[in-house]
């Protein structure tokens, strides 16, 4: 009986039996309230009939039939009496003769007193028997004036005995259906439940006991293989592993008896093996000697190691400090690293501000520049947050800015909490909210250019006073570099002014390239636009644009103003001009890109240029860009050699040349410009030529644009 199996079939037939008896419980009290129900309603239908049968009858004068009519009715089965009955109690008519002239029970007087309407009771009989009694009022009808006074508003009662013993016989039947239904499908239950656990959990388990037998006698080799359910999946898995490992560790427990047994047997063989245990006896002694000295000493090594751990907490304590001393060492020496690795501003700001931010754990880093003169501040870098479209990185000076207060003070500002500094503006103009914030001066000597500023922590704590020291630390740096990038690009302005100057006086000399730089840097600078160069090599891009004829200093003017037909030494003269640029550019360092895209705005995609014939993949790709704008530029302007070109005929050239002279996938970018209007040119595809309006390489020709 300590059977799972059968705990689990007891435990759940008892189960299903209480449910089962309670569920059948349930529905026989339901059905015999229904039956009292329906039983009562028969017998206030019957009640009804029978009263309006007995006063038609009475209204029309033939009293002498209702003892037969109650006679009849008598003799129905389930119908055990009727009777009339005044307010008095005696008994006017019965279908039992014998009872006409007695009185009624108290219990049938008092139901008659207490209903106006047809009163129901059911009741049971000395003999067991249960019936349904019910007593309706006969009124006093203007029809029956002529033999009762019209001031006796009622005549008496009619009770109507109907047995129900019929109906219990009904629920008794449909008790002992119900019963044997319930009893089937208890049994159905559990021989499923039977069925289900013998198949998914008693055959698997039987299989494991056998198989733990196998393996107790010593048979390893065993594998459990059964998936009637998941669970016995895992279990067969385990058992499985557990006979693998038994069966491991078994031969490895053989094999070291085995190596362990010849050990032994070797050592049995060898006599020195005495002599060294005398020796160890001999050396315990010592050791136990030693322990007796090494107990005085413990009290002594105890004090000294409480000694220890005081001097190991102030160690701590200063390699703390020296830690943050290292990180903050190591932070400026990464910035500046990082500010002198360029002279460019853009990258100089980025660095700075990424650094910082990245150091002080900040979730959002910014430099503000200061201009004295226009009294505003210009946010250079932003990092960690974006700036609206519809904000201005310029604002104004205003005594609840935060970088208007350093700058006038010119002095570092924390703020742990923004809720006590009511006086500064809790929310950006940019659109972020401020919770903490430190806010250091840039200063140059006694020169203030600005203020760098870190905002809200990223673990949600505070600036303090040690973070606040790193930041004007590195504001010292980097306000050197930054102002040390201010006078490198005012260097390169100058640089850039002196050599456009050049550039101009050359045009300027020459009526018909007068403004020529500046067209082609317009249609240069849109097109790079277009293709989405990067920043620094959009800078090349324009550069390059402005000085492209830089190299025409060294050519002989009545040459460039020649209106007849060009020798060939003539044509070598001039196409020395790119290398003329090159030659004048050469010490400026930072032009470098640019000096190598003036030498090449000349050469063909097809690598039949000027001067050095370069092919199409070593070309930079604002040569390319520079080439098609300096072309259009030559063609839709006057020279000594000829009038200006339409637009129409000049986009003709562009296209037809495109895979040759110019690079195909740049072409029709720029002649899509052209027909956008931006350059100020009305055209229009459609009046191309229609061979024209697709790009076509060819070869052969080259247009003049010295």
């Amino acid at each position: 009986m300590n059977s799972l199996k059968v705990k689990i079939l007891g435990t759940i037939t008892l189960i299903v039996v209480v449910l089962v008896f309670v569920v059948n419980l349930l529905e026989y009290q339901h059905q015999k309230r229904l039956i009292m129900q329906v039983s009562a309603q028969n017998a206030v239908l019957l009640a009804t009939t029978v009263q309006h049968t007995i006063e038609n009858v009475m209204m029309s004068g033939r009293t002498d039939e209702v003892q037969h009519i109650l006679s009849q009715l008598k003799s129905r089965e389930r119908i055990r009496n009727l009777r009339i009955f005044d307010e008095r109690g005696l008994i006017l008519n019965s279908a039992i003769s014998r009872e006409i002239g007695f009185q009624v029970t108290p219990d049938e007087l008092e139901m008659f007193k207490n209903g106006k309407q047809i009163a129901i009771t059911p009741i049971t009989t000395p003999n067991s028997e249960k019936i349904f009694r019910s007593i309706a009022p006969i009124y006093n009808k203007p029809a029956c004036h002529a033999c009762h006074s019209a001031d006796t508003p009622l005549l008496g009662a009619l009770e109507i005995d109907l047995s129900i013993d019929y109906l219990q016989s009904y629920l008794d039947q449909d008790k002992l259906f119900m019963s044997i239904s319930m009893i089937l499908l208890v049994l159905l239950i559990l021989l499923t439940i039977f069925i289900f656990l013998n198949t998914y959990v008693n055959r698997p388990l039987n299989t494991i006991f056998k198989l733990m037998q196998r393996v107790e006698q010593g048979d390893f080799n065993v594998q459990a293989n059964f998936t009637s359910s998941t669970e016995m999946s895992a279990l067969a898995k385990n058992f499985n592993m557990m006979a693998k490992k038994l069966r491991y560790y078994m031969d490895t427990a053989v094999s070291h008896e085995r190596e362990l047994a010849l050990t032994q047997s070797k050592l049995a063989h060898h006599h020195e093996m005495h002599l060294v245990n005398q020796k160890l006896e001999d050396q315990l002694r010592e050791i136990e000697n030693l322990n007796v000295s090494m107990e005085e000493r413990i009290e002594e090594i105890e004090e000294a190691n409480y000694r220890i751990a005081d001097l190991a907490s102030e160690l701590e304590d200063k390699n703390t400090n020296l830690g943050r001393a290292v990180d903050r060492l190591s932070t400026l020496y990464k910035v500046g690293l990082a500010v002198n690795s360029t002279m460019e501003s853009e990258k100089i700001f980025d660095l700075i501000v990424e650094t910082t931010v990245k150091t002080l754990k900040a979730e959002i880093g910014y430099i503000i520049l200061y201009n004295p003169s226009g009294q505003d501040l210009h946010v250079t870098t932003l990092k960690g947050h974006e700036i609206p479209d519809e904000a201005a990185t310029t604002i104004p000076m205003k005594p609840s800015s935060v970088s208007t207060w350093v700058i006038e003070n010119r002095t570092p500002l924390l703020i742990p909490d923004i809720n006590d500094f009511p006086q500064f503006d809790r929310y950006s103009a940019l659109g972020y909210e401020r919770k903490n914030l430190i806010c250091a001066p840039l200063l140059v000597k006694d020169e203030i250019i600005g203020t760098i500023t870190v905002v809200n922590k990223l673990d949600n704590s505070t600036y303090n006073a040690e973070e606040l020291e790193l930041l004007v630390t590195i504001a010292a740096q980097a306000s050197i570099a930054i102002k040390n990038a201010q006078l490198y690009d005012e260097q390169q302005s100058t640089y850039l002014h002196t050599i456009q100057a050049l550039v101009s006086a050359i045009e300027a000399s020459d009526s018909y390239t007068r403004g020529h730089s500046e067209r082609v840097t317009r249609y240069s600078v849109e097109l790079a636009r277009k293709l989405s160069l990067a920043p620094d090599r959009f800078k090349v891009i324009e550069r390059a644009a402005i000085l492209h004829d830089i190299g025409k200093i060294g050519i002989d003017l009545t040459l460039l103003h020649k209106e007849g037909e060009l020798s060939p030494e003539d044509v070598h003269a001039l196409q020395q001009h790119p290398v003329i640029g090159m030659k004048i550019l050469e010490p400026i360092d930072f032009l470098k890109d640019v000096r190598i895209c003036i030498g090449q705005h000349h050469e063909r995609f097809d690598g039949r240029g000027y001067p050095n014939r370069i092919a199409k993949d070593k070309l930079l790709p604002e040569s390319r860009i520079l080439a098609i704008a300096d072309a259009f530029d030559a063609m839709t302007s006057d020279r000594p050699y000829r009038k200006a070109l339409p637009v129409e005929a000049a986009v003709k050239e562009l296209l037809d040349h495109a895979g040759s002279q110019f690079d195909p996938e740049l072409v029709p970018h720029f002649v899509e410009l052209i027909e956008s209007g931006i350059f100020g040119f009305s055209f229009n595809r459609e009046n191309l030529p229609r061979e024209s309006r697709k790009v076509v390489p060819i070869s052969g020709y080259s247009v003049r644009t010295f």
